[in-house]
């Protein structure tokens, strides 16, 4: 069983940043208040449309949390935009690599709760394919299942990874791979004792 405790979104605390927390971890919360008011919503109306509670997306907006990965995921797609518009990073992009190459120190990144991290590997704008390196803490879990259009494929670099994908259920080791569609309600996580890495490739980029 996962033994993730992380809250069910929009209902309980959710987990707090470091104190040493750098800037890019802080730019989420700033995305989603400048983006909500750009659209003319209130905390309460995007709430509504998100399924989450106001004083969870205050949290977030005020840089208090993390959020877990289907709460942003519905965050985005009731502010109209996926989930790669929220990725940040302070690194600059040459003028000859945009829109072709990312350097590893030039990635943009993205932070949930209990550590769970996305690093952008493909370059933006937006192509037709969404490349992610993900790491997932020991015990870490996205406890809510939720589905997208478009289809989805990984693999293990390291460690264990555990996926549900509608009502099949997978333990997945280093080196394994697997390719579903996001249509599916699907979730995830870590069992084993040490980080898991995963290559994700998601197209259309809809996550």
């Amino acid at each position: 069983m996962p033994r993730s405790r992380a809250p069910m979104e929009g209902t309980m605390s959710p987990s707090l940043p470091s104190p040493n927390a750098n800037a890019e971890s802080q730019f989420l919360g700033t995305r989603i208040r400048a983006l909500r008011k750009r659209r003319g919503l209130t905390l309460t109306e995007l709430a509504e449309q998100s399924k989450l509670t106001a004083g969870y997306i205050s949290q977030l907006e005020r840089n208090l949390a993390y959020p877990s990965i289907p709460a942003l995921f519905n965050i985005a797609r009731s502010l109209g935009v996926t989930i790669q518009w929220f990725f940040a990073s302070e690194a600059p992009t040459s003028e000859a690599d945009r829109g072709y190459v990312v350097r590893r120190n030039a990635r943009t990144s993205l932070h949930y709760e209990d550590g769970i991290t996305d690093e952008l590997l493909s370059p933006q704008p937006l192509r037709q394919l969404e490349m992610l390196h993900s790491r997932f803490p020991p015990g870490t879990y996205s406890e809510e299942s939720y589905s997208h259009e478009g289809e989805e494929a990984g693999y293990v670099l390291s460690g264990e990874f555990e996926l549900w994908v509608g009502n099949r259920h997978f333990l997945l080791q280093e080196g394994d791979s697997f390719s579903f569609s996001s249509q599916e309600p699907h979730r995830y996580g870590n069992p084993g004792e040490k980080d898991a890495l995963i290559l994700w490739v998601i197209t259309p980029p809809t996550f």
